[in-house]
């Protein structure tokens, strides 16, 4: 069609389409551009280091990651509402390989949830209206924790409230009980109250940020949404509410419509969608956060997540900024994808010849 130019060519007589003009040109008129230079952190003594040969002279790399003075076998971390408790995945793959595990939601008391639908498939992703569905903080501390702990990698507890009141409960009980950490969600976009709201706008972060940070001394990582107009200034409120690290991003807000019926599919009309599909968008703000941090010498780690399902992924958001990542739904459709993405991430390294993922954080923007 040669409508988009996206196949264009620069030659000595302008713009070509590979489309239309091409896809065969003479030598002489392509005007070859220069190729992006290689990341230092891939050059050695001034040249590329070899891509196609395994670099065994290093030994295996390291995959340790230190998030809050945690110390994290590796950066692939089970995310939250995805993985259950840990137990759930147990028959399927190994648990004990993980390098953390996020609880399912967690409110201060049990919670039944949405009404209706709460699944849509969509292309490339999927749409969810859960609703936080779980059993309540006492619970998950007396009958789900520590078969958490038993099964090895760290352990974060997510908190989320509808309220101020509750998630200072939440977070005072938690302070008392074993978990490693706190994930506290300000920005589940499932709820009507609280959730979302309070991590739409600096001002409200702040405060429900500073309130939970005045009942715990556990590590505090602040899960940030997607949907707020101004995502840095909600990153440098939660830090300095004193929170310890970020997370980010959670669902975006979407919808879906039965054609049949003339009605939205979801109750609550709109629902988080996650997948592969949200991927680019969830990278560049990573990134974008990220770079703020840096840029203004705050020096809190963060946890990348967003459509994240193959190692290759992982990658991409451990260059833009990310010191770990967590992986969400690709593990309904494959269960085995975080052992997979450890494998792919410690194979890659090795090939590289780099000696731990550390070297790689960040390098986007070196």
């Amino acid at each position: 069609m040669g409508a988009c130019l996206g196949c264009r060519v620069l030659t000595t007589h302008g713009n070509k389409r590979c489309c239309k003009e091409g896809p065969v040109f003479k030598g002489e008129e392509v005007i070859f551009e220069d190729s992006k230079p290689v990341n230092p952190v891939f050059v050695s003594g001034g040249r590329s280091r070899n891509a196609g040969a395994l670099k065994t002279d290093l030994g295996e790399p390291d995959l340790s990651v230190n998030i809050a003075g945690i110390e994290f076998k590796n950066p692939v971390i089970a995310a939250s509402g995805t993985f259950g408790y840990g137990k759930e995945y147990s028959p399927l793959m190994d648990v004990s390989g993980l390098g953390g595990i996020c609880s399912k939601g967690l409110t201060l008391n049990p919670s039944l949830g949405n009404k209706g639908i709460r699944i849509w498939e969509s292309p490339s992703g999927l749409l969810n209206s859960i609703g936080l569905e779980n059993p309540g903080v006492e619970h998950f501390i007396k009958y789900e924790l520590e078969e958490m702990k038993q099964l090895g990698p760290v352990v974060i507890a997510n908190l989320s409230s509808p309220s101020l009141e509750d998630y200072k409960k939440g977070a005072s009980l938690l302070d008392k009980s074993s978990v490693d950490m706190i994930e506290l969600n300000i920005s589940c976009p499932n709820v009507k109250k609280g959730g979302m709201a309070f991590g739409l706008e600096p001002e409200s972060a702040y405060e429900v940020c500073l309130a939970v940070r005045n009942e715990t001394s556990k590590p505090l990582i602040v899960k940030l949404s997607p949907n707020a107009p101004e995502l840095c200034l909600i990153a440098d409120a939660a830090v300095k509410a004193g929170a310890d690290g970020l997370s980010l991003v959670n669902t975006f807000k979407g919808m879906a419509v039965d054609i049949e019926r003339g009605t939205p599919v979801f109750d609550n009309i709109t629902a988080g969608f996650s997948g592969p599909a949200i991927k680019p968008v969830a990278l560049r703000m990573v990134y974008e956060v990220s770079s703020f941090l840096k840029k203004n010498g705050i020096t809190v780690p963060v946890i990348g997540m967003g459509g994240i399902s193959t190692w290759e992924d992982a990658v991409e958001f451990i260059m833009a900024g990310a010191s770990a990542v967590q992986v969400g739904s690709a593990t309904f459709s494959r269960p085995d994808s975080m052992t997979r993405i450890i494998e792919g991430l410690k194979t890659f390294l090795k090939r590289k010849g780099i000696p731990g993922v550390r070297e790689i954080t960040g390098i986007i923007g070196l």
